[in-house]
């Protein structure tokens, strides 16, 4: 029987100044996927990524395509590096772009165009203070549901990350979401916080971004993935290229069900993933999630030396 191995790709929120640094200077690619990132964006975006600002490179329309650009530029270091093929791939929000341009859906440069305009889209949809997200740490998904439902009070505010059991993530309208995390620490919540964000994700709000991407969508090139990609919306993959654009589309204004996701492939009988980005957010949910889901990630020289021997003998 074939190994298997998932490969799964961050979103928003795990870039750092400097993310790749180390990695880039041992593995020429890495510049290389930059130098083509920036050739299609017209900017020079390794020297965002490598030398900041941070609060530039914190730009929604700047983070979106340099996530992109440095998953891929991991998953191309690994391959090169001898690292064993994906059977299966997902990504975190953002990080599904990234899976399809791994997966052979998207042409790369498509694939960063399209990054950056799904982040203006999303930042021009809800004018500067009308949304926001918060963390809720310590209560029950159905709870953090309910509770949103509570104080919409007319309002937009939904649960729109499941990231591990426990830790959800909540979008709406800013006076919704301050009443919400009040309203968690009132029901036991361990920690409710805002978060840091200039973008309610993945909530209703997100509409009129949605709409404008489906019309972005219909001129890019699409084709079905080569490997398997679970979609955030549907946790499956997608069965033609309509319902692929379809699923990048709704994905925008609904929840992003990563539990569901790593559980679908731990059941599949895959028991080893690769993190292809800087950080290691996912792997630290996955182990949260299903603690037999082994999740190495490969962000730099040691990270990657360690994950090629750990596959190497699984």
């Amino acid at each position: 029987m074939a190994k298997t191995l998932a490969v799964f790709f961050p979103g928003q929120g795990s870039q750092s100044v400097g993310m790749l640094d180390a990695l880039a200077e041992s593995h020429a690619g890495v510049r290389h996927t930059f130098e083509e990132a920036s050739d299609a964006l017209g900017k020079d975006l390794w020297q965002l990524v490598s030398q900041g600002p941070k609060d530039d490179l914190d730009r929604t329309e700047n983070t979106q395509p340099a996530m992109l650009t440095a998953g891929i530029a991991v998953w191309r270091t690994w391959l090169q590096a001898g690292g064993r093929p994906a059977t299966l791939m997902a990504g975190h929000s953002l990080g599904e772009y990234a899976a399809l341009v791994a997966a052979d859906a998207l042409s790369f440069a498509d694939g960063v165009r399209l990054a950056a305009d799904r982040a203006r889209f999303m930042q021009e949809a809800v004018p500067a203070g009308q949304g926001a997200m918060a963390a809720v740490l310590g209560l029950d998904d159905d709870k953090v549901v309910a509770l949103c439902d509570e104080q919409a009070q007319g309002g937009v505010l939904s649960a729109v990350n499941f990231n591990s059991p426990g830790q959800v993530v909540i979008a709406g309208n800013s006076a919704a979401v301050a009443r919400a995390i009040d309203a968690a620490k009132a029901a036991g919540a361990k920690r409710a916080l805002q978060l840091p964000v200039s973008v309610p994700s993945h909530c209703a709000l997100m509409q009129p971004a949605a709409d404008r991407l489906a019309e972005r969508l219909a001129d890019v090139a699409l084709a079905l993935p080569s490997v398997p990609v679970l979609h955030n919306v549907s946790v499956t993959p997608a069965d033609s290229v309509e319902s692929l654009r379809d699923l990048l589309v709704r994905q925008l204004f609904s929840p992003v069900r990563w539990v569901e996701t790593v559980r679908t492939v731990a059941e599949q009988g895959t028991g080893m993933a690769l993190e292809c980005g800087p950080g290691k957010v996912l792997a630290g949910l996955c182990k949260r999630i299903d603690d037999n889901m082994k999740t190495l990630p490969v962000f730099d020289p040691k990270t990657l030396e360690a994950a090629l021997e750990a596959t190497a003998h699984a």
